[in-house]
């Protein structure tokens, strides 16, 4: 029997709908980074793989490589390859996060993602972002071993390179995103990445000293994003070791255009302005992305 009682009526919960303004764009973006920073923390064996790499570089070929130097001049080759290193751990971790968009959409899971009532770039962005978190996450990782490979704990040094190492993973992300928004299998985007990633790290300075080099190599060298990333982090390291002029200047002669020096912060803003124009590549690939 029906009744007129308005107090028996059942009663709903309010329901929010979501829209295109700022605080459901935050929101967006705060679940995106938050979601990469689970599947990380959740994927030991992806951290482990993801050290492994840089440790073997660092302490074996770097243990390697030292005689070639060291007898000379009595310099650890390893406190040489540690900004190198730092790099190359940026790098590839940055690009490894960018490929889960392709298993992303292999199981459906992009489809969802898109069709959320939110602005796609607020998913670009946070895809740069918790990729950038994870990749500096592993790069703080190898900074805690500086003190093994004759690098100081100097606190301004830290903050230094932890500073240029998240822009740096960031710019990175999004070149990564960018790729992945048009592939659609995880094979073509390894091969894709592979194409790019080993010139990039081979080329910036990570391993070798870009002074006295060949034109063509010294040219190519220049012609690296990652080269204006390795710099910086070698200057920051550098600086805090005593080394002859001479030395220095040969293991980190820096970057130059010409006769005109390349001075730090220029290569920081440049990285910045990769990662601005990155960003923006990378959100509008993915707006064409079905």
């Amino acid at each position: 029997m029906a009744t007129s009682n308005p107090a028996a009526l059942p009663t709903f919960a309010p329901v929010r709908i979501a829209g295109n303004g700022l605080a459901d764009d935050l929101r967006a973006i705060m679940v995106v980074w938050k979601r990469e920073l689970i599947r990380f923390s959740r994927n030991r064996l992806r951290i482990l793989t993801s050290l492994a790499q840089p440790v073997l570089f660092l302490y074996i070929l770097g243990t390697g490589l030292s005689p070639l130097i060291s007898q000379s001049s009595h310099f650890n080759f390893r406190t040489f390859m540690f900004p190198g290193v730092l790099g190359m751990t940026i790098l590839f971790t940055s690009i490894f996060s960018a490929m889960s968009i392709v298993w992303d959409r292999e199981f459906g899971f992009l489809r969802e993602m898109l069709v959320a009532p939110v602005h796609r770039w607020t998913l670009v962005l946070g895809k740069c972002l918790g990729g950038a978190t994870v990749a500096s996450i592993q790069g703080a990782i190898i900074l805690a071993l500086a003190g093994t490979v004759g690098v100081p704990y100097n606190p301004i040094m830290i903050l230094t390179l932890l500073g240029e190492m998240m822009l740096t993973a960031f710019a990175l992300t999004a070149f990564g995103v960018m790729l992945a928004a048009r592939i659609s299998q995880v094979e073509s985007f390894q091969m894709v990445t592979q194409f790019f990633v080993l010139p990039m790290f081979f080329l910036s300075g990570a391993i070798f000293p870009l002074s006295d080099l060949p034109a063509w190599l010294a040219v190519l060298s220049k012609l690296d994003p990652l080269s204006y990333a390795v710099a910086p982090f070698r200057e920051a390291v550098f600086s805090e070791i005593h080394l002859p002029p001479a030395l220095t200047l040969s293991l980190d002669p820096g970057i130059s255009w010409g006769g005109w020096h390349l001075p730090v912060w220029f290569e920081i803003a440049m990285i910045a302005a990769a990662s601005l124009v990155m960003l923006t590549a990378a959100i509008k690939q993915f707006s064409k992305t079905d």
